[in-house]
């Protein structure tokens, strides 16, 4: 394995996604997976007692944009060989968030201590894998030229319930050429894996957004005369759902800060 000489996320990018995961197991890197690993497929993740597990799992197959499923690993089982070589879900991600009785708790570097012999981790598609496909395109993404997050905001839209899961939709946005819009629309529907296609183009008060400077998550990313903002699903989705079911526990990955599998981003995995 290569050794990992830099913590910095413009060092990182050209690093396989086994010797990334080597850092974060390390705990050496505790920031945004964005533009890392390009090729590869990243993943949101949620982990819940198996009690809880199969109801978030309805969820998600009710609200497949803003959680496409993935994968569901076996409980008490942290190994997901099939998303990678060595893969430990409670360890290879740069950082991740517990949740106690629907309050978010601070974030931790891994998450062995917690991991309980009925722990089931589920995964679901993010929309970081389908920039590098707008890149080849020549489509700018200006968050990726500066190392940062998307911005990601709560919308007016509810999703569908599942028993105590529920709660609005999240979307994240990318300032985009409005000469792109079209084909950046095109391209992303290519990934339904990934939320697809953009939920909305240029009308964020349509979801109940205000101000795109100001999202809930994220990094604030102004929009250019020339450009539109486009809004996708987004996986904070599942997150908000997980508080409102106030679980005496839960764990996420921290905003950002995605699982870097070994497969594919540009097709849906098939197990």
């Amino acid at each position: 394995m290569a050794e990992i000489e830099s913590k910095e996320h413009r060092h990182l990018k050209d690093r396989p996604a086994s010797d990334l995961r080597v850092l974060f197991r390390a705990g050496q890197y505790a920031g945004a997976t964005t533009g890392l690993a390009p090729g590869r497929l990243q993943c949101n993740l949620v982990v819940l007692p198996e009690s809880d597990a199969q109801g978030f799992v309805t969820y998600c197959q009710r609200n497949p944009a803003p959680c496409p499923l993935i994968y569901v690993g076996e409980p008490g089982n942290p190994l997901l060989d099939k998303l990678g070589a060595d893969i430990d879900v409670r360890t290879d991600m740069p950082a991740y968030h517990v949740h106690r009785d629907g309050n978010t708790g601070t974030a931790v570097s891994n998450i062995k201590q917690l991991w309980r012999a009925d722990s089931v981790a589920v995964l679901l598609g993010c929309s970081l894998s389908f920039e590098e496909a707008l890149v080849a395109a020549g489509i700018r993404l200006r968050h990726l030229e500066r190392g940062g997050d998307i911005a990601a905001f709560r919308t007016n839209r509810q999703t569908q319930a599942a028993g105590a899961f529920g709660g609005p939709l999240v979307v994240s946005m990318r300032a985009i050429a409005a000469a792109d819009a079209d084909r950046t629309r095109e391209i992303t529907a290519r990934f339904p894996h990934a939320h697809g296609a953009p939920l909305e183009i240029a009308s964020p008060r349509d979801l109940g957004i205000d101000d795109v400077e100001h999202p809930d998550w994220g990094e604030p990313q102004a929009v250019q005369p020339d450009e539109v903002p486009m809004f996708w699903a987004c996986g904070v989705t599942s997150h908000t759902a997980l508080l409102n079911a106030g679980l005496p526990l839960a764990i996420t990955h921290a905003p950002g800060s995605m699982l870097i599998t070994d497969l594919p981003a540009d097709k849906p995995p098939t197990f």
